[in-house]
């Protein structure tokens, strides 16, 4: 289980002409030079080469700069350290973006290097105990060499008065952002290795960052991130363009020492305790806690799919076969204050995350990992694309996409989409199961009630439909309501269902899918 946070192309670096400069510049990002490479120009080529390097040699982790002291720190001696914000980098300068970070300590164990780029030319950013209030204490004695935890990026969001955060990059590959009205929720990171796998799971680190000082009128940031870890090395460039929806923009290029086992692309991360599939915990006020509510595949055939989460009883793999996907993402579709109640956690503001793939990433698979939780404290869904074939040794994996963090209405499938899934027993027939889906959008919103419209049920081995569905127009709310009920067979494994409204010939609607444990 992962702890919560508060809880294409790339040219080969033998293709540049410059052989000299990269040579120079080698030197000094690999430590044959200055630490933090000062004094090299820089560039994503350059950092692809530090990577292919480091892969090229057996794994070694970076010591850590951090004194024990701080490494014991728990929850809340962590939480008394703040940064300054009248410390913020480029505080002051009149730029559209600042930068604040997080001093090391308690679970983040590790100190990153944090770089300036102007132009190509590299500054390292050096620690400073002036950046930080201590709650009190007096400040001890640290080591000069020590870097930070991580880093946030700041901008007028909201108010053109007002700093906001956008993007935060903290703990292993972690990183996460904000459109605008938007609370903190999921997740994304560099890479997914081995996550709901037979074996442990791999935390590869960017270890070190690179980022670009903005323009006066520059609407985007760029950061730049190496990624180090025992099976891979990898370089990342994300160009961020803060708005309604934030874009990140990504670029990567992933080398491996050995071969990573399963490997996922392009991951999110997220939580989901409970919610209107699941039922209420009637010990808990609160009808539904989650940061996401499913996952929206937009698959290469031109299928829209999705997927409600759950919080299942043991840990659970989903694997969906695609060619050249058009897009994947968690979202949280339900943004009604009421189905949460939670006037602190605010789960109805809590954004979306939708992956683009830029160019043909050929055949794999999404894959949804869903982890069991006692509550809402750790994340417990992954999503993550799965390339069917990883290139030879010593080549890059090179791919590209962009990750909108968004808000309703969001991603959704140019017909009608799922609105609820709701399930429960059926009174007085014992062993028979009822779903009850809604579905929504402009065309079907309008329609009324029309015998010609029906829905497509499938179900795989391991039950039977009862009966034909049901479909009716709800007369309150404009949806389209789908009740079937289903009788498990005597073997208790996962049944794939799937269901979706047609007229004729004509799909209405995405597909939804649902694994369902007997």
């Amino acid at each position: 289980m992962i702890a919560g946070a508060g809880r294409t192309l790339v040219r080969r670096w033998a293709e540049r002409s410059a052989a000299g400069h990269c040579l120079v510049g080698l030197l000094a990002l690999t430590g044959a030079g200055d630490a933090a490479g000062a004094g090299a120009a820089f560039d994503f080529e350059m950092l692809q080469f530090r990577a292919k390097a480091l892969a090229a040699r057996p794994y070694e982790a970076r010591p850590s700069h951090v004194p024990s002291s701080l490494q014991k720190y728990d929850y809340d001696e962590y939480r008394k350290i703040e940064f300054n914000r009248e410390r913020a980098w480029w505080h002051g300068d009149r730029l559209p973006f600042e930068l604040q970070f997080f001093h090391p300590g308690g679970i983040y164990s590790k100190d990153v290097r944090i770089n300036q780029l102007v132009g190509a030319d590299v500054s390292r950013i050096n620690f400073s105990r002036q950046m930080f209030t201590y709650g009190g204490r007096k400040p001890w004695l640290l080591p000069s060499d020590m870097g930070f935890a991580g880093f946030r990026i700041l901008h007028p969001l909201n108010r053109p008065d007002k700093w906001d955060e956008i993007a935060v990059f903290l703990g292993a590959s972690y990183f996460r952002a904000l459109g605008q009205g938007q609370h903190y929720g999921l997740s994304a990171r560099g890479l997914a290795l081995n996550s709901g796998g037979p074996v442990p799971e791999e935390f590869p680190i960017f270890e070190e960052f690179w980022v670009q000082r903005p323009a006066p009128d520059a609407a985007t940031v760029t950061v730049y991130a190496l990624l180090d870890g025992p099976s891979v090395a990898g370089a990342f460039r994300f160009v961020i363009r803060p708005g309604a929806d934030t874009v990140m923009n990504v670029r990567a290029a992933v080398y491996f020492r050995k071969d990573p086992g399963l490997l996922g692309l392009a991951p999110l991360t997220s939580m989901f305790a409970h919610g209107e599939n699941s039922g209420w915990a009637r010990d808990d006020f609160r009808p539904e806690v989650h940061d996401s509510d499913g996952l929206l595949l937009a698959a290469g055939t031109g299928e829209w799919i999705w997927r409600p989460l759950e919080n299942p009883r043991t840990v659970r793999n989903s694997t969906f076969l695609d060619r050249s996907p058009r897009g994947f993402g968690l979202m949280q579709r339900d943004r009604a204050f009421a189905h949460y109640d939670d006037l602190e956690a605010y789960y109805h503001e809590r954004p979306s995350a939708w992956v683009e793939p830029v160019g043909d990433w050929g055949p794999g698979s999404i894959r949804l990992v869903e982890l069991p939780t006692a509550d809402e404290t750790a994340d417990n869904i992954v999503a993550f694309w799965v390339p069917a074939k990883l290139p030879p040794a010593g080549e890059a994996l090179a791919y590209e996409y962009n990750l909108r963090w968004m808000s309703d209405p969001g991603r959704r499938p140019p017909g009608g989409y799922v609105l609820s899934t709701r399930s429960a027993t059926v009174p007085g027939r014992p062993g028979l199961r009822r779903f009850v889906l809604e579905f929504g959008g402009a065309y079907l919103d309008v329609q009324p009630n029309d015998p010609e419209i029906e829905a497509v049920v499938t179900v795989g081995p391991g039950a039977r439909q009862a009966g034909p569905a049901v479909v009716q127009k709800n007369p309150f709310s404009g949806a389209w309501r789908v009740v079937f009920e289903l009788a498990a067979g005597a073997d208790p494994a996962p049944v794939e269902l799937r269901c979706f409204l047609r007229k004729g010939p004509h799909v209405l609607t995405e597909t939804w899918s649902l694994l369902w444990t007997p």
